[in-house]
């Protein structure tokens, strides 16, 4: 048969603006994914927005990238900046900020189930978000569609309670003030600790209840699922949320998995690179480790399709997120599929929970010494690693003369697992993971679009600001 071209556009149900080319071709008898790209159609400006301000407008601006994960996007300013001036801070506030951020992550695992990736599975309501929609090999009984559907309503108030109780200690979600240079902002007090284990409880009981178990059903329905997406296996962390103040100690380890299997490998951040061959960026920028990266737009540009970059590890494509940190972690090792990106996800949520549950016992209420001082260095470079629900984030910045900010870089978990190809014509690990995808019907690609939810891209905070046209212009 002739190859069938389809666009996915924009890919719905994420966060941001997502376009995904597929050529369709018979291969073995069986119709398939075999060209793919993916494409980011906005330009993300926050790093120019950023040079010559003052680097504590760091954490309150780069969390605006995304409204979803912002508290990702403050712990990785704050640590960049913290690391530039030699700083450490206080126990309580690492702890704090372990359980705001975790709260986020709780409400971003269990929004990307019920909300963004069930849909693509069962039977929504008859009308609106849930229609129009693809049809599709719907195997999902009316009993246990109607389980899911009262779950899915559930999780909408559930997600609503991650961002409550993650309040009580940021004042504000999403886009808390509360992360600063050399600590937190606020103080724990006793009601508000008892306030925090109450709905951290409720939250508990729903990922033991409902999201765990539902996720199992999902699997057992769909388990031919387990066989697709794969891409190349090779899985990035830069770990998440420490233990104790030794920086080294993290519930979620640092390092990487190459090809789906063997020992757990060393992560060194002086080897990542953005390359920027397919990219909308001058060629000039091309190869750089964030640290000196540039973001120059060249739009139009030979050969480029992407405002996203290309991030390598020494030369290699990764995908980052839940699957990844729980591999490298060593909690997770049944596979690397659609349906083990979802598993190990909600997996991810408990073991997250159960942590918070510990880290709010540690702190004692009253206990004020949630900060230092921070003053700006001069002329210095500073990087901060951590992880976003969706996978590795990594802060670069460069602190020149006067204490003002010179250079800034953000290589975010989507840059990660959905870049365009590089320079040696390596596909991007989203674009490789499509590839093979069974396709039943072209004019409604459901499966391609599983394989895209399940690595839960986030185009917010991929690409960001454009330049509106005239209203009247035609």
């Amino acid at each position: 048969m002739p190859i069938i071209v389809a666009a996915i556009d924009p890919v719905t149900r994420i966060e941001g603006h997502l376009k995904v080319d597929i050529e369709v071709d018979t291969v073995g008898g069986v119709q398939q994914v075999t060209g793919v790209k993916t494409i980011g159609t906005l330009f993300r400006g926050f790093e120019k927005v950023l040079e010559g301000r003052d680097p504590r407008d760091a954490a309150i601006i780069t969390s605006r990238i995304c409204g979803v994960c912002p508290t990702s996007h403050a712990q990785a300013a704050v640590l960049a900046l913290e690391n530039a001036s030699g700083m450490a801070v206080p126990g309580p506030a690492r702890i704090l900020r372990n359980l705001v951020h975790g709260a986020c992550f709780l409400e971003s695992h269990i929004l990307h189930f019920y909300l963004l990736s069930l849909p693509d599975y069962i039977q929504g309501l008859g009308m609106p978000p849930w229609t129009p929609g693809f049809e599709m090999d719907r195997r999902v009984d009316k009993a246990t569609t109607d389980l899911f559907t009262a779950h899915y309503l559930e999780a909408i108030t559930l997600r609503r309670r991650c961002h409550e109780i993650g309040a009580i200690f940021a004042g504000k979600l999403p886009h808390t003030p509360a992360f600063i240079a050399g600590g937190f902002t606020a103080v724990p007090s006793q009601p508000n600790m008892d306030l925090f284990g109450s709905g951290l409880n409720e939250i508990l009981d729903f990922i033991n209840s409902r999201y765990v178990p539902d996720v199992e059903r999902l699997c057992s329905l769909y388990s031919d699922y387990f066989l697709i997406g794969r891409g190349y296996g090779n899985l990035l962390s830069y770990g998440a949320f420490d233990q104790d103040n030794t920086a080294t100690n993290k519930l979620f380890s640092t390092g990487r998995i190459l090809n789906g299997s063997g020992a757990v490998q060393p992560m060194n951040a002086a080897s990542i690179t953005e390359d920027v061959t397919h990219s909308w960026y001058r060629n000039s920028d091309n190869g750089l480790n964030p640290a000196i990266g540039e973001s120059n737009a060249e739009y139009p540009k030979s050969d480029a399709y992407s405002w996203l970059k290309a991030p390598r590890y020494a030369g290699i494509p990764h995908e980052c997120g839940p699957l990844a940190r729980m591999w490298v972690t060593g909690d997770y090792t049944n596979g690397i599929s659609v349906m083990d990106r979802i598993r190990a996800r909600s997996y991810e949520a408990l073991k997250i929970a159960l942590a918070m549950k510990v880290w709010l016992g540690e702190l004692l209420a009253g206990d004020a010494t949630v900060t230092h001082d921070w003053t700006a260095p001069q002329n210095v470079t500073g990087m901060g690693l951590t992880e976003a629900p969706r996978g590795a984030l990594g802060h670069w910045l460069n602190i020149g003369s006067g204490g003002k900010i010179a250079r800034y870089q953000v290589i975010t978990p989507t840059c990660w697992t959905i870049s365009p190809r590089d320079g040696a014509n390596q596909p991007g690990p989203l674009e490789q993971a499509l590839f093979g995808t069974p396709v039943a019907n072209v004019s409604h690609p459901v499966e391609a679009l599983r394989v895209i939810h399940s690595v839960d891209p986030c185009l917010d905070c991929a690409t960001h600001v454009m330049h509106a046209r005239d209203a009247h212009h035609r």
